[in-house]
């Protein structure tokens, strides 16, 4: 009876333990990567919350168009103060034979002022609209560090296909090789075939586990790097679906992809925004030479007892303020404000040379990987067939052991740039289209 208890037991435990193991895969598209990607990315948290600032910026400027009021009041409490209300009477009258002065122990009094800007110099105008330009800016920004998340989940996943790619392959050529080194045993132990020629053999394949045990920790590592890219649990392992990842036919010349990338790269946007915003800084600067006007209103109540007591003190009027200060201070604002026009005039020239070195730097990238993969497409079918005429001329005494160790390893390293070469021109051509500030834009077709 505890025989098959325990027996139950580890049946259970193994059923557990393979639940678990299957609840850690996760087959996933390139598509939902990005997507996970994009929901969990860090840089894009702090990007909404910088766009929310900026917003708030905006509406904080335009709220100076509204009216400003302020309310006060106080209550005190006085010593016995001398207290002396001089009227008309008072210098008319008999040597002020009156009554005595009012003993006065408090006062109160409250204060209700209005006032609402109606000109400023312009300098309530120009803060909303350079407000408004860098919170575009911004947006633009959000927007750029947008594509450059999808690019860095797109190399990722590359990365992943490589080196979950070399994992299969060197495990195919593995058991390839353990499969000779078995042939070569039986060969070797009824004296068909030289010891050196099994050890040969046997060292092809104690590489071949080494190399093995590399490509899995690659594989593992880009798996992790997968994982925290996207949100998920570093246990997970990552199935990759790549249907649907096709080559584009792209035909666009240099010259098409440098154009394309001067009318949509948001950064030119965002740059050209911020040099907006800094020339509506000169006039913001120089808005302070002119004077300030705006209406203004209020209400006064106070109460001296024994003395008098105010009331329904209303009071409007227009008020008009100049700060003559300004007439030698504003100068070296305009200065700063030109200053800051032409740094960003002369960033403007500098971003312009990048995205031309740039967008030459990944086409020529493209270009490359494309003839690799022509290449490495004609390279595997000689590694396969040299590896065919090779093994058919050492089974037939033909051949040296060496050849067809020589011949398997070309043939495994063919393969493995074939795949490479497919993988790194698939990342290039999404680099190119970062380039040209459409990688977004082409992912949605």
């Amino acid at each position: 009876m505890k025989r098959r208890l325990k027996t139950l037991l580890s049946i259970v435990s193994v059923l557990l333990v393979m639940n678990m193991h299957a609840q850690d895969k996760k087959v996933i598209t390139l598509h939902e990567a990005i997507d996970l990607s994009l929901k969990n990315n860090h840089q894009l948290k702090t990007d909404q919350a910088k766009i929310e600032e900026a917003t708030a910026a905006v509406k904080e400027a335009t709220e100076r168009r509204l009216p400003n009021a302020s309310v006060s009041g106080s209550y005190l409490r006085l010593n016995s103060a001398n207290f002396n209300l001089k009227t008309k009477s008072d210098s008319a009258g008999s040597g002020g034979s009156g009554g005595g002065s009012p003993k006065v122990n408090q006062l109160a009094y409250g204060l209700l002022n209005v006032s609402l800007p109606i000109y400023q110099g312009g300098k309530i105008k120009y803060g909303i609209e350079s407000s408004h330009y860098l919170a575009e800016a911004v947006k633009l920004d959000a927007t750029d560090d947008r594509d450059e998340v999808v690019q860095n989940t797109i190399e990722a996943f590359a990365n992943l296909f490589k080196a979950k790619s070399a994992v299969r392959l060197v495990k195919e050529n593995l058991a390839q090789s353990q499969q000779r080194v078995k042939d070569f045993s039986n060969l070797e132990k009824n004296g068909l075939l030289a010891r050196n020629d099994l050890l040969k053999a046997q060292l092809q394949s104690s590489n071949l586990e080494l190399s093995l045990l590399d490509a899995e920790n690659n594989a593992q590592l880009a798996n992790l790097n997968m994982n925290l890219m996207l949100g998920l649990p570093s246990s997970t392992e990552l199935m990759m679906d790549t249907t649907g990842i096709e080559k584009k036919n792209d035909t666009r010349t240099l010259e098409e992809f440098i154009q394309s990338a001067k009318n949509n790269r948001k950064d030119i946007a965002a740059l050209a925004l911020r040099k907006k915003a800094a020339e509506t800084g000169i006039k913001l600067a120089k808005a302070d030479l002119y004077p300030s006007l705006q209406l203004t209103g209020g209400y006064i109540a106070a109460d001296v007892p024994n003395v008098f007591t105010v009331t329904n003190a209303l009071n409007a009027g227009v008020g008009v303020s100049y700060n003559i200060a300004s007439l030698w201070k504003t100068k070296s604002k305009i200065q700063q404000a030109n200053a800051k026009v032409t740094q960003l005039i002369e960033s403007q020239a500098m971003l312009d040379d990048n995205i031309t070195m740039q967008v030459n730097k990944s086409y020529l990238a493209l270009v490359s990987n494309r003839k690799k993969i022509e290449v490495y497409t004609t390279a595997v079918e000689q590694a396969e067939e040299n590896y065919r005429i090779v093994k058919n001329k050492f089974d037939n005494s033909l051949a040296t052991t060496t050849d067809l160790l020589e011949a398997d390893v070309a043939q495994l390293q063919s393969r493995l740039n074939f795949t490479l070469a497919r993988a790194d021109a698939f990342v290039s051509y999404h680099k190119l289209l970062q380039a040209t500030g459409t990688l977004s834009t082409d992912l949605k077709k």
